[in-house]
């Protein structure tokens, strides 16, 4: 475990050296995040309590969903695009003939990459969107804890989800259009552009017993302290639930792979 530890604090390291680019990315979170929560208050005068929401709730998702953009690599920027260029190049072969798990060692160094965006491009937007709204806080520091938690898990399964993907490149000739596709869905269906339990009928339903749901809409409820006892537990088994199936399914699909680069390299 030392050894995935410090890929991780290497992923870190290795996103904080872009400075320029984290700064870039602050400000277009925060201009987006006004533009949004503009969007949002106006929706929200019309409409009081869409959603179950409140206007100070509403907004509050605006700045949760700037935050965990980047943190859950909903438009990319992660690992995956490395990954596929290593499949399309065979660099790949001698990652699998390395001592070290491959899902492990890119989950790690993501984990890395998530937490220095959480700080780096999580922080700075969701306090200026608190200085220049009133937006709905935790009084509780076990609500902060229990949203940390939400979070970890959310990482968790966008890792698993553009690890399944990237895993692609193994049969494609390209696996970028399949990311994009996911990319897609993963704005959608997270909530992103619109908190899915505004959603109508059954399309509300789906969308919300997808995994890409976990990436936000699950955070941001847990947050606004939708989740409570017995409900908070239902969420994290909701989010880890999907954790472990997407996983087991790109370790099927990574021994798959494995056979495969075995057989041709033989």
């Amino acid at each position: 475990m030392r050894l995935y530890a410090v890929v991780a604090a290497g992923g870190f390291r290795r996103y904080a050296t872009y400075r320029v680019a984290t700064f870039a990315g602050v400000f277009t979170n925060t201009v987006f995040g006004f533009i949004m929560a503009y969007t949002y208050t106006a929706l929200w005068d019309e409409r009081p309590h869409l959603g179950g929401y409140d206007v100070s709730q509403a907004v509050t998702y605006v700045w949760l969903g700037q935050a965990l953009l980047m943190t859950n690599a909903m438009l990319g920027g992660g690992f995956e695009d490395e990954l596929m260029e290593r499949i399309r190049t065979g660099d790949i072969a001698v990652d699998l003939y390395r001592p070290a798990d491959l899902q492990l060692w890119w989950l790690a160094g993501d984990l890395g990459r998530a937490a220095f965006h959480l700080l780096g491009r999580g922080i700075v937007p969701m306090v200026l969107g608190a200085l220049a709204f009133d937006l709905a806080l935790p009084s509780s520091a076990w609500t902060w804890l229990a949203f940390l938690v939400s979070v970890a898990l959310g990482v968790v399964v966008s890792f698993a989800v553009r690890f399944l993907v990237a895993l692609s490149a193994f049969w494609l000739l390209d696996g970028a259009g399949a990311m994009q596709m996911a990319w897609l869905a993963g704005l959608f269906f997270s909530g992103m552009l619109l908190p899915l339990n505004l959603f109508p009928g059954l399309l509300g339903e789906v969308a919300s017993v997808l995994p890409w749901s976990s990436l936000l809409q699950v955070p941001a409820d847990v947050f606004l302290g939708t989740y409570q006892g017995g409900d908070l537990l239902g969420a994290y088994a909701f989010q880890a639930g999907w954790a472990v199936a997407l996983l087991l399914a790109g370790r099927l699909l990574q021994s798959v792979a494995t056979r495969r680069v075995v057989v041709q390299g033989g």
